[in-house]
């Protein structure tokens, strides 16, 4: 519990600025620290911030993802970049936000996948540990493993540097998206499709 107690501290002094600024930079460069989907060498990077907590941001991982990774990721013209801005109640969203950082890069789309797919049930009254629990399962760690990776300081210090780069892009909310350090307002399959193709190498 230190870890999550923490970290809404942390959410509380980093984000506070949020709702009142602009984009004044762009979104951190991507670096292998980050959980992305898609070809590293996609001409387009796409960077969302997301929590796992917020009902907007389930609703594009379930409904809108799948549409947008078979057009553009799984045909490599673009790299999906995850960025957790936890959002309330946070100190629920801070622990599935440190699931995801320590479970196996490769196995990060599924944790965030059962998330966002199970949130529903979270919201409806489900057990918090149950939900928890599925993640872990999809996450390629044990929970021995996930335990001791949440209690290392350097979980907390990574959702910070998050955290503290979507403050510093002006994030408003979630989700948000960034197509190439440019945010983009309508988070619909059309809006970022039409933020995307010119950015495309002409064939």
């Amino acid at each position: 519990m230190t870890l999550i107690r923490r970290a809404l501290i942390a959410l509380i002094l980093v984000t506070a600025p949020v709702a009142a600024s602009a984009q004044t930079a762009p979104p951190p460069a991507v670096t292998a620290a980050d959980r992305v989907l898609g070809r590293a060498d996609a001409p387009v990077t796409v960077i969302e911030y997301a929590s796992f907590t917020c009902s907007h941001c389930a609703h594009w991982h379930t409904s809108i993802l799948p549409g947008f990774k078979a057009r553009f990721v799984d045909t490599g013209q673009v790299r999906l970049v995850f960025r957790n801005l936890p959002t309330p109640p946070v100190e629920v969203a801070a622990r599935a936000a440190g699931i995801g950082l320590c479970a196996a890069p490769e196995q990060f789309f599924d944790v965030a996948g059962s998330l966002m797919i199970g949130q529903a049930a979270l919201l409806e009254g489900g057990p918090v540990t149950d939900w928890f629990s599925a993640a872990i399962a999809r996450s390629g760690r044990t929970p021995e493993q996930v335990d001791a990776c949440l209690a290392n300081p350097a979980t907390l210090t990574s959702l910070r540097a998050e955290m503290a780069g979507a403050v510093a892009a002006g994030v408003p909310g979630t989700p948000a998206f960034f197509v190439n350090g440019q945010r983009v307002a309508d988070t619909s399959l059309e809006g970022l499709s039409a933020a995307i193709r010119p950015l495309l190498p002409r064939s």
